[in-house]
């Protein structure tokens, strides 16, 4: 039977990227991700509930992400799961990961000011969710 490994996330960069470079020359970058989840439980009370997420990208997409994204950052990502196993002293380790596909802005630049958004208030060039 066929596999298929997808994932799809919308959320906000949880600390600025780690970019790096390996001896092959090239680029990755680690970024976190925080995606929340609001609801109201049987009550009435309103709950949420944080997950973060380690994400990786390589290659000029990782570049990009590293001069662009910033703590706060939002962000949707296109990927796959990924699992890392390493060793340290000895020891075996491992850990579940995003291998980020395409890794979509949802903001503008870092540096911009509120001059630089439109009159409406909206980032231009932002683009609209299709949900």
């Amino acid at each position: 039977m066929p596999s298929y490994n997808k994932v799809i996330l919308m959320g906000n960069v949880t600390r600025d990227p780690d970019l790096k470079r390996l001896d092959s020359g090239t680029s990755v970058c680690d970024i976190g991700v925080a995606i929340n989840e609001t609801w109201k439980d049987k009550e009435g009370n309103p709950r949420e509930q944080t997950t973060f997420v380690d994400v990786v990208a390589w290659a000029r997409q990782a570049e990009t992400c590293a001069e662009y994204l910033r703590k706060g950052s939002a962000v949707l990502i296109d990927g796959r799961l990924q699992l890392d196993e390493w060793e340290k002293d000895g020891e075996k380790r491992s850990k579940m990961r995003v291998r980020a596909d395409r890794v979509q802005f949802l903001g503008g630049k870092p540096s911009e000011t509120g001059a630089a958004k439109g009159e409406s208030g909206r980032d231009n060039g932002v683009d609209e969710m299709p949900f």
